[in-house]
């Protein structure tokens, strides 16, 4: 049996989840609101059968009553066609920075857009792809040293197979001016609220932070990067960056493999490599792996929403692609028209959108859970069972524990507590907590018990 921690003793620290080692992030401090946020991904071609911006407009209050609270527009603009995959082609091939892909609507749908969002207390940040262009943007023809080249010809971004697009050369500055422009325009007329920054680790540090400087002089944003191995990049540009790492393990966990000390060597690696105030988002699905490799369903199994939970309450910020909230099972098409059939999942669908409900606002009333040096620190329990994972997070009297069972056969498992009164998930009122919490958890199943609900 393994020495037993009980909640009493988690006040001496084992992971601090918010400190960091690598710096202070001078230029990267997020607006306020973004402490206790979550992020919702749009993947506009696919959201609603006729693809437009209206759609995700009219839908804003189901997604404040889910208590979503940043959307990610994957990107907007127009596609081009020469090089084109599919008959629709890739969103992140950008034919122009300055326009709206008239498959998704106007200029004016999307200022609308942001206007609803910005009335129903949600925020909206734009996908950008600073690393390369279609082969017909203007960009090709009026500027062709703005393109990386080989012998005398514009090449594509190596070593990656994106035919359809044109890799840029960030060694010209005419070009890097040019790129930050673009991104300011749609803050200064659209009043976006940040950006998901695209294959960010392909593109120089350097560049990106000479964006963040700039575009902080319009409004102070949320940027996020697509990236998981530079911490060069959350020196002073990006307040978050992509949680590869977690997420590789949940897949491991969730096929039935690996024990806690997996999440605690990720969580330990972590808190020393990020920025003070800069924090990773983790995630069980998004775009690319929904389309490329498989539905959460085909990844985790059972452990579907044992597996969200957990990047509720780890360290970080929390990611929700669109569809997740109702248990999609549909590996999107990348290139063609396959919408969501949201209506098809009924009662289940329902049931799924009420758990993520409940995990929102947990996040938001919860400050031990808040991202970066908001949130509070983590301390992993050892219990008397070593198939459940356990770990409670707190700043101050506040507090969350989590626990999970990591196999598929029921388990038990006894918790040393300190008294008091705690709200389990969706819960409306709280339980009466003695000196040892016993609970029994069916196959990958979770519980999660905090001060506020």
């Amino acid at each position: 049996m393994r020495r037993l921690l009980g909640l009493a003793l988690a006040l001496s620290l084992l992971i601090p989840a918010s400190a960091a080692l690598a710096g202070s992030a001078p230029n990267s401090t997020p607006p306020s609101w973004v402490k206790s946020a979550n992020v919702y991904e749009v993947n506009v071609r696919q959201y609603s059968s006729n693809s437009k911006l209206t759609s995700v407009t009219k839908d804003i209050p189901r997604l404040k009553k889910m208590g979503v609270k940043v959307l990610w527009l994957m990107p907007i603009f127009p596609i081009g066609v020469e090089r084109r995959l599919g008959s629709l082609g890739s969103p992140y091939s950008i034919k122009d920075y300055k326009k709206v892909n008239p498959e998704f609507g106007t200029a004016n749908d999307l200022k609308a857009l942001v206007k609803a969002a910005h009335k129903a207390g949600l925020y909206v940040i734009l996908d950008w792809v600073a690393n390369h262009t279609s082969w017909d943007n203007s960009w090709i023809t009026s500027h062709p040293d703005w393109y990386t080249q080989e012998g005398g010809e514009i090449i594509s971004p190596k070593g990656t197979g994106w035919n359809d697009v044109a890799d840029l050369n960030f060694d010209n500055q005419e070009m890097r001016a040019a790129m930050i422009s673009a991104m300011k325009y749609w803050v200064t007329n659209f009043d976006v609220d940040g950006f998901r920054c695209d294959a960010a680790g392909m593109v120089p540090a350097d560049f990106w932070d000479d964006a963040a400087i700039e575009l902080a002089k319009s409004k102070k944003l949320f940027m996020l990067a697509e990236d998981g191995s530079s911490s060069a990049l959350l020196e002073d540009a990006f307040n978050a960056n992509y949680n590869w790492n977690l997420m590789g393990k949940l897949k491991s966990l969730g096929s039935g493999f690996g024990s806690q000390a997996l999440i605690e060597g990720v969580i330990d690696q972590q808190s020393y490599t990020y920025p003070t105030g800069t924090y990773p988002l983790n995630f069980i699905t998004n775009h690319d792996e929904n389309s490329w490799n498989g539905t959460v369903q085909e990844f985790y199994g059972l452990a579907e929403d044992s597996m969200a939970v957990l990047t509720y309450t780890l360290p970080g910020m929390p990611l929700i692609y669109n569809g997740q909230e109702i248990g999609l099972d549909q590996r999107l098409e990348f290139f063609e028209k396959d919408p969501i059939n949201w209506k098809a999942y009924g009662k289940k669908g329902a049931a799924k959108t009420t758990f993520y409900t409940n995990l929102n606002s947990l996040k938001l009333n919860n400050p031990a859970l808040w991202a970066g040096s908001a949130g509070g620190a983590i301390k992993f329990l050892e219990t008397d069972n070593f198939n459940v994972m356990a770990y409670l997070r707190y700043k101050g009297s506040n507090k969350v524990l989590t626990v999970v069972n990591l196999t598929s056969e029921k388990q038990t498992v006894n918790i040393p507590m300190t008294s008091g009164k705690l709200y389990k998930l969706g819960a409306a009122k709280p339980t009466v907590i003695g000196k040892n919490l016993k609970l029994t958890l069916t196959s990958s199943g979770y519980a999660v018990y905090s001060t506020k609900q």
